[in-house]
């Protein structure tokens, strides 16, 4: 499951990107920005190792080959890093740029969604402070009208959870809690 299935609302995955791209000063990635989302469970045994080892690599292939395919459209970009995450330099750029715009459209086909399996892996590791800013939204979530928002983990990130974010008391809950992420009281909150 994904961060934006889980997270249903429009404001609630942006106070999530505010969060991550914080935490993780907006990392690279080859798929619409999308380098972080749910959890794998943090499953262990030889099954799930190696099929996400196997997962991994068929990842980090097809992430050569989009980068590939925008080297031969003009848009320089590196190669992908051990867990197929590429640094598109500024993303401004990347959106403005006729050549990164060119290549996006002759590429699109070859950039692959990131493997649930490796989702968590690719999660930045939070520090104290974030994990405490984590838990306390968390918590202001389900105190002020979302009681089916879902907990952290003990690494701080939000665990996988189906909950009802058009709610009444989840878009009341997002209005009261987005300071504590640093979302301004007055963002818009999402239609439902």
């Amino acid at each position: 499951m994904s961060t934006r299935r889980w997270y249903g609302g429009r404001l609630l995955i942006g106070a999530a990107s505010v969060v991550a791209l914080t935490v993780t000063g907006c990392g690279g990635g080859g798929n619409s920005g999308d380098d972080f989302a749910s959890a794998s469970n943090g499953k262990t045994d030889a099954t799930t190792s190696k099929g996400s080892s196997s997962e991994l690599a068929d990842y980090v292939e097809g992430q050569r080959k989009w980068v590939k395919c925008l080297r031969d459209e003009g848009f320089d970009t590196s190669d992908p890093d051990s867990k197929g995450r590429v640094d598109l330099g500024d993303k401004s750029a990347w959106k403005r740029d006729p050549k990164a715009l060119k290549a996006q459209e002759k590429c699109a086909s070859l950039s692959l969604p990131i493997p649930e399996s490796l989702l968590k892996e690719q999660l930045p590791e939070l520090s104290k402070d974030e994990i405490g800013k984590n838990r306390r939204y968390a918590r202001c979530m389900q105190e002020h009208g979302a009681p089916d928002f879902p907990d952290t983990g003990a690494d701080g990130h939000f665990q996988e959870s189906a909950w009802d974010a058009t709610s009444a008391g989840a878009k009341r809950a997002a209005r009261v809690c987005a300071p504590i992420i640093g979302i301004p009281d007055d963002a818009p909150t999402p239609k439902g």
